[in-house]
């Protein structure tokens, strides 16, 4: 067998020529562009938080990680505090300056929250900056609503820069109460978390209950940072309901509350729990248990589960995210992902690396391909889609009952 032997000069130019290939397609591009996301990433958000930075990361992998010319870098950021876990407006506030403080950045991708939209809305607008969220459900945001002067107050310009790729509460605690209704229910106590999101869909819930026949036999707000429920739990057994409706998120309370109406024979009784999409998440069952979730638990959520989406690039976010994560992706993983896609398909329509265009060319997204089917953005920056679905958790998952409206049940 003959040997080959190779001159180092020879090796030395192959390792320089490899080792420049890099550099070389990095140099076709005109520059980067950023996009800066910004929500919780610790305490009980670590699941939902990672899964959405995933869902991120792989929309922009499916456009090659390039836009008009220009390579797509991701900034995520936490906007939680490192003393709570949860959401924090201060940091909130910094996460969005930064963001516009960037010559980069091009488009803010966030908030989680609702109520740190309210936060870094207006200054996303003050700097003409397009701001889409992944989550955010509170009406208010971006129509007429609770506060004085909403959605107004969040546009110091008066012009639009913030957009859904998903339905909001208006949507979605109306079809919770018929979903109620069409389970059977009668009597309902509420409660929320006395947050923007929390109070929000739990008084949408509440009229549309009332609108439907069903008894509210009382509405209470509780405080975020409450662990114990069991006195307040003991007034709501009083008045024999048979569901309790929680407006909260996984850290504003909702699996505590859940967890102590096991321990004080509230579902033994035959009472049931209904919550919003703010509970969509494995951490429910985790935090809740097992054994106080299941059959007794009822959540909302937008459109279909994520191994159910009908359309070609809903399929192939489900295929492609459990391939690369070895995981189902949970929650709002899905809509962080359709945040990304249409946004990177504003700065492909915009072709530069330009704020003012890339944010023109989002309000006129029309007839959108998403995850569910098609979508356009109205004169508020919301999705025109409307889909709804009814979860009940089963053996320690979230099973779908069906698709909902106000006016359906599944």
């Amino acid at each position: 067998m003959k040997s080959w032997r190779v001159a180092p000069w020879i090796l030395w130019g192959v390792i320089l020529f490899l080792g420049a290939v890099p550099v070389l397609a990095g140099e076709q591009a005109k520059g980067v562009v950023k996009l800066y996301t910004s929500w919780p990433m610790q305490g009980a958000m670590i699941p939902e938080g990672t899964a959405m930075k995933r869902a991120v990361d792989l929309a922009v992998e499916h456009a090659g990680s390039m836009v008009a010319g220009y390579r797509i870098e991701v900034v995520n950021l936490d906007d939680a505090s490192p003393v709570t876990g949860s959401w924090d407006g201060t940091v909130e506030a910094e996460n969005a300056q930064k963001a516009i403080a960037d010559a980069d950045a091009m488009v803010y991708i966030a908030t989680y929250n609702s109520g740190a939209a309210k936060v870094s809305m207006p200054i996303t607008n003050k700097a003409g900056m397009a701001q889409v969220t992944v989550a955010n459900t509170y009406p208010g945001l971006t129509k007429p609503r609770n506060a004085p002067g909403e959605p107004g107050i969040y546009r110091p310009t008066g012009q639009v820069n913030y957009f859904r790729a998903h339905p909001s509460d208006d949507i979605q605690g109306a079809a919770a109460a018929k979903l109620a209704e069409c389970l059977g229910f009668k009597r309902v106590f509420i409660l929320d978390d006395r947050q923007l999101y929390g109070k929000g869909i739990a008084d949408v819930f509440a009229k549309t209950a009332k609108e439907l026949g069903l008894q509210v036999v009382g509405h209470e707000g509780v405080e975020s940072v409450d662990i114990d429920f069991r006195a307040l739990l003991t007034k709501v057994r009083a008045v024999n309901p048979n569901l309790v409706y929680g407006g909260f998120v996984i850290d504003s309370g909702g699996p505590q509350v859940i967890q102590q109406m096991k321990a004080l024979g509230l579902f033994d009784a035959g009472v049931k729990f209904m919550g919003p999409d703010g509970l969509f998440s494995p951490a429910l069952v985790e935090q809740a248990t097992p054994a106080a979730v299941n059959n007794n638990v009822y959540v909302t959520f937008a459109g279909l589960p994520s191994d159910q989406l009908p359309t070609e690039v809903g399929k192939r976010f489900y295929a492609d995210y459990k391939a690369k994560y070895k995981e189902e992706p949970i929650g709002w993983a899905m809509y962080a992902y359709q945040a990304t896609i249409v946004t990177v398909d504003a700065m492909k329509r915009a072709g530069a690396k330009d704020r003012a265009r890339i944010l023109d060319a989002l309000r006129q997204t029309k007839n959108f391909e998403g995850i569910t089917g098609r979508f356009s953005f109205d004169e508020n920056g919301d999705t025109d889609r409307t889909d709804m679905g009814g979860f009940q958790v089963k053996d320690s998952k979230f099973q779908f009952v069906g698709l909902i409206s106000k006016d359906k049940c599944p």
